[in-house]
């Protein structure tokens, strides 16, 4: 197994107390660093928010987003989702994973500028956003691949970190290649190709990380 280990500092931060404006007024496409060496591709922006303090943003997500316990179904068996998720989006943009169906609540003037910021970045049009909070270093991601029926073939995933820096890992399904890399607050990596075809990937669990992150993948359910 070949492991391949990128690390990702965070530049100054600035306190803002407009979010949307400063935002839509810092809208910028950076240049990506490719993670994946085949099969599909996974970007990742080291910073995307401009001037934005990410701490004011997590903060309104942690006060204002309806958080929900989610029980999922694998392998026959029902288990708590080790997370916290909420689904936001345009009307009719419902998405179902491990038995779930979830039905999108509507876009927030917050969360229509993050979507603009990953539109920008990746190049894609978005019209949904699947939001996990982790407490804490105990709460996780399995290994999985965005690959439902209605985000398409080769859908183009969004995702954007806001909080506590997290480990995130990809695996090849046929080699078992991993790669490894850190998420700290204001990065977003754009998977997009084969990615979710060829390659798993999961949010390990660490004990040691004792604060909230909160990540948004933005999608396009097909109609």
């Amino acid at each position: 197994m070949t492991m391949y280990l990128c690390m990702v500092q965070c530049p100054h931060l600035v306190n803002t107390p407009h979010i949307g404006e400063e935002l839509a007024m810092s809208l910028f496409a950076v240049n990506g660093h490719e993670l994946l060496p085949t099969d599909g591709s996974a970007k990742l922006y080291e910073w995307v928010l401009g001037d934005t303090d990410p701490s004011v943003v997590m903060q309104e997500l942690l006060d204002s987003v309806p958080w929900a316990s989610q029980t999922i179904t694998m392998f026959g068996k029902q288990y708590e989702e080790p997370r916290r998720t909420a689904w936001f989006g345009d009307e009719g943009a419902s998405y179902t994973y491990s038995g779930i169906t979830m039905t999108p609540h509507p876009w927030t003037p917050l969360l229509q500028s993050l979507r603009d910021v990953c539109e920008q970045n990746s190049g894609s049009a978005f019209n949904s956003v699947l939001l996990n909070l982790y407490r804490d270093g105990n709460d996780k991601m399995g290994w999985h691949a965005d690959d439902e029926p209605e985000l398409g073939t080769e859908p183009v995933i969004a995702s954007l970190s806001l909080g506590a820096t997290r480990k995130f890992r990809f695996r090849h399904r046929v080699t078992k290649e991993v790669v490894e890399c850190e998420l700290p607050t204001g990065s977003l990596v754009v998977m997009s190709g084969l990615s979710q075809k060829c390659w798993v990937h999961e949010v390990p669990r660490q004990k040691r990380v004792s604060t909230p992150r909160i990540n948004l993948t933005f999608r396009k359910i097909q109609s």
